[in-house]
């Protein structure tokens, strides 16, 4: 990361910098920023928090305490913690309250002639535009002494018409240039690397259409339970949390047209286009193309698993979607009749996150007398654990024979010995630089829930939802959704290396 930018100073503003998200991952991504001079030595990080025992002091034990909790290699002598200590500044007031914003302007340094200022809102979104009113009402978002921008953290909105209304409202004290709203996904390095590998490579621009692509499976499996998020987990289930915001963007990425450039409305332009082709799902037929389900109990390394609805915080009886599955289609020239598949769950056998780009098969077996069916060639996108590409081809057994077996060219995206940035420490530095590419605009923000309003409606009806074992890839329905595609869902618990491997 030697080679990175180094962006004006800034004063890095946290409302909420008492909070989870800052602790494990605004706090540490700042600090190594700082320990790899992707923060110009003039900013200031500073936390805003409520009146009780906090002090300049408190604050640099809790950011300490925090650093050697979830990232240690940043404080591990005294010079690196000084370097990041100095830093730190703290404004203690309410939200709401006019005064805390005034005392804000005054902690607030200028450097170079500028005063430069990050807003991020690690707050509850209940409060988003009341802070932001109250930034514009005391002049903290006029850019005429430096750039002034707000990052906001999902959800935005809980549904179409609230996010519609939010859109409205912020748009009213601050400039759509101003706002970026993060999704921390596309800060991850694989994804990026989807960019880089489509449109820095012309091997497979030929191939990267409805003529040879049969269907597109995008999964995201966690082994973890709902944790500590019941509270919000009850209100927005798998298919908000997940496939409304990140998969639904890393579709867009998949299936987007070259830009004409990197620069931020150019690829977002490219984003929306897909998004508006996206197929409406007609209310009354979701279950064609949608399917829910809740995780059970069940066991994991001999240790008992609750069911969600057993979890704390969870209503007995709750419907909500731990596991939920779509299947979009794009009405446009590439990808017509092309399915999608978006699946993502929590409880399940292991943590994966992949893309899989499946083709068709060719149109005529001539090794039919020794085997059968060919498995298609698969294209996969391996996002978590070991980040990577597999090409699975098929290929003849060396020897005299006339078998035929499964090669995996194998291409880990990992350098060895190199050190790749955290998702968020990616799209901070992207905010620092005024880039904007990975950030969503009001109208792709506002085109996601369209896509999955309806769904989101026929939702509402306690009838439908399916129960699948917690720690298992059993999930009832699953199967109905690859109609009209070859193949099966891919196993996620599948590793290849780089080799022969049987054809079963």
């Amino acid at each position: 990361m030697n080679d990175a930018t180094q962006p004006e100073p800034c004063n890095i503003v946290i409302f909420g910098a008492g909070g989870d998200l800052s602790k494990r991952k605004l706090l540490p991504a700042l600090a190594r920023m700082q320990r790899w001079n992707l923060i110009a030595p003039e900013s200031r990080i500073i936390g805003i928090l409520r009146e009780g025992t906090w002090n300049l002091d408190t604050w640099k034990a809790y950011v300490r305490q925090s650093l050697e909790e979830f990232r240690s290699d940043n404080v591990n002598d005294e010079e690196s913690w000084g370097h990041i200590s100095q830093m730190l500044e703290l404004t203690i007031g309410d939200l709401g309250e006019a005064e805390m914003y005034q005392r804000l302007r005054q902690t607030l340094k200028s450097a170079n002639g500028k005063t430069n200022v990050l807003f991020y809102l690690a707050i509850p979104p209940d409060w988003y535009e009341a802070t932001v009113s109250n930034l514009h009402a005391e002049g903290l978002l006029d850019e005429s002494d430096g750039f002034r921008r707000i990052v906001i953290e999902k959800p935005f909105g809980n549904d179409l018409n609230s996010a519609r209304e939010l859109n409205r409202r912020i748009g009213e004290y601050a400039g759509e240039s101003q706002i970026y709203r993060i999704d921390h996904y596309l800060g991850k390095e694989g994804v990026q690397n989807l960019m880089v590998f489509r449109f820095a490579n012309t091997v497979f621009e030929p191939l990267w259409n409805r003529n040879y692509i049969d269907h597109v499976q995008i999964s995201v499996s966690e082994s973890l339970g709902v944790e500590y998020r019941a509270g919000y987990y009850e209100k927005a289930g798998a298919l908000v949390d997940m496939i409304q915001s990140h998969l639904i963007q890393v579709m867009t990425l998949v299936a987007m047209e070259s830009p004409i450039s990197l620069e931020g409305n150019a690829v977002r332009d490219e984003k929306v286009k897909i998004l508006k082709s996206v197929r409406p799902i007609p209310v009354e037929r979701v279950n064609e193309f949608a399917v829910r389900a809740q995780y059970a109990g069940g066991t994991r390394d001999g240790k008992r698993i609750l069911a969600y609805r057993d979890e704390e915080g969870v209503d007995p009886s709750s419907t909500i979607d731990t596991f939920a599955a779509v299947k979009l289609y794009i009405d446009n020239w590439r990808w017509q009749d092309v399915p999608f598949l978006l699946r993502t769950g929590k409880r399940l056998p292991e943590r994966v996150s992949e893309i899989t780009i499946r083709f068709k098969q060719p149109p005529k077996n001539l090794f039919s007398v020794t085997q059968q069916h060919l498995p298609q060639n698969e294209l996969i996108f391996r996002l978590h654990p070991e980040e990577g590409m597999i090409y699975l081809l098929n290929a003849k057994l060396p020897g005299l024979n006339d078998k035929l077996r499964e090669l995996a060219l194998d291409a880990p995206y990992a350098v060895s010995g190199a050190d790749s940035p955290e998702a968020y420490e990616t799209l901070l530095h992207d905010v620092l630089l005024g880039q904007s590419a990975l950030f969503s605009r009001a109208d792709e923000v506002e085109e996601s829930w369209r896509i999955v309003a309806p769904i989101m409606e026929a939702w509402k009806e306690r009838r439908g939802l399916h129960f699948y074992e917690a720690n298992t890839w059993d999930i009832p329905g699953m199967e109905e959704l690859m109609e009209d595609c070859v193949g099966c869902w891919r196993d996620l618990s599948a590793t290849h290396q780089h080799g022969y491997t049987p054809i079963s």
